[in-house]
């Protein structure tokens, strides 16, 4: 049975950190791309991140480019998302999930295998 498992999520300050992590089982998660993607409440889901399996070249969007790192542990069969310096926009409920092949795309349409996600609320 497939399934994608985020962790990591919770409460913090803006310009604080946080470090997400998608943890797969059954299946290998370095055969395919692996995309963050969060959304707030009101708005519709939007790509975070993406790390492609065929050279681990990683894309992020402009929102959060600079501040956030998408990162692969193949041994641990896990992909993270460390986020920096976190704005209060940066809330939302923050999802993984497998690509259609190796390769990354913009649109949630090419993936397939999505995990429950995780709340991330940035608020003093």
């Amino acid at each position: 049975q497939v399934q994608l498992v985020e962790s990591g999520g919770g409460l913090v300050q803006p310009g604080g950190s946080l470090r997400l992590s998608c943890a797969g089982s059954g299946l290998t998660l370095d055969y395919y791309a692996i995309g963050w993607f969060r959304q707030a409440p009101g708005k519709e889901r939007e790509g975070v991140s993406c790390i492609s399996s065929s050279d681990s070249s990683a894309y992020y969007a402009d929102s959060v480019k600079g501040r956030f790192t998408i990162t692969r542990d193949n041994a641990k069969n896990t992909v993270y998302l460390q986020m920096n310096s976190l704005k209060p926009e940066d809330t939302a409920v923050y999802y993984c999930a497998t690509g259609v092949d190796r390769l990354c795309y913009s649109s949630s349409y090419y993936y397939k295998d999505w995990g429950q996600g995780t709340q991330v609320t940035v608020s003093s």
